[in-house]
């Protein structure tokens, strides 16, 4: 397993954490994707694809066997990376959605949540029918700690206590207006940190990049 690795802050020791090989069950390559700052890549900047295909590249000859991502917004450049190598590719944890929504009855909701819900517009889902969009509803954290933290150069260490906190206001706040929710997504790789106690706390199925990641390593064994 190996990632495309935006400037990032998270602990590579911490429990959950996506540079943790405890997370996703084997090894990890790091690779960092020159000028892939948070705020560029949340954004969506168009000139980072190229630096992505490199960094994939790159990790391939170094013995990649499969390649992730540690920012879920990189799913806008999931198909240039999938197409450059000839490993299986998995940038954004967006990539389970359409699985998730067949996994639940129909008048069920996924709340999305999410670094940045200004940033996470409808074309990175990968839904084509309205009804199935009708049933994600999203939930940010922007204007917490984490997000202010990882928006600065150079990042702060990541407050896990602070993040914990922002992500379950934010969950309870979509479920007092959706009560409809019966399921989670984590498109941020920073929040798998607090997924084991947002579980906890909301009585859900949490998914993340991690659970994507090791489903994709337990394909190659």
């Amino acid at each position: 397993m190996d990632i495309g690795q935006p400037h990032h802050s998270v602990d590579l020791e911490a429990p959950g954490s996506i540079l943790n090989p405890a997370s996703v069950g084997c090894p990890i390559i790091l690779e960092t994707v020159p000028g892939a700052w948070s705020e560029r890549v949340v954004r969506g900047d168009p000139e980072l694809e190229t630096a992505y295909v490199a960094a994939a590249q790159r990790l391939v000859e170094r013995g990649a066997s499969a390649i992730g991502s540690d920012c879920g917004f990189t799913i806008r450049h999931q198909a240039a990376v999938a197409a450059s190598i000839d490993v299986p590719v998995a940038m954004s944890s967006l990539l389970l959605l359409p699985t998730l929504l067949r996994q639940l009855p129909p008048c069920a909701k996924i709340a999305v949540l999410t670094f940045d819900s200004t940033s996470c517009t409808d074309d990175l889902l990968g839904l084509d029918d309205p009804d199935d969009r009708a049933r994600v509803v999203f939930g940010g954290i922007e204007g917490s700690t984490y997000w202010y933290d990882e928006l600065k150069y150079p990042t702060h260490p990541t407050d896990v206590t602070a993040m914990e906190a922002d992500v379950g206001e934010c969950i309870m706040r979509l479920r007092a207006t959706y009560p409809e929710i019966r399921a989670i997504l984590f498109e941020c790789a920073g929040f798998p940190l607090v997924a084991s106690a947002i579980r906890h706390l909301t009585k859900l199925p949490v998914y993340d990049i991690t659970g994507l990641c090791r489903l994709m390593i337990a394909s190659l064994d």
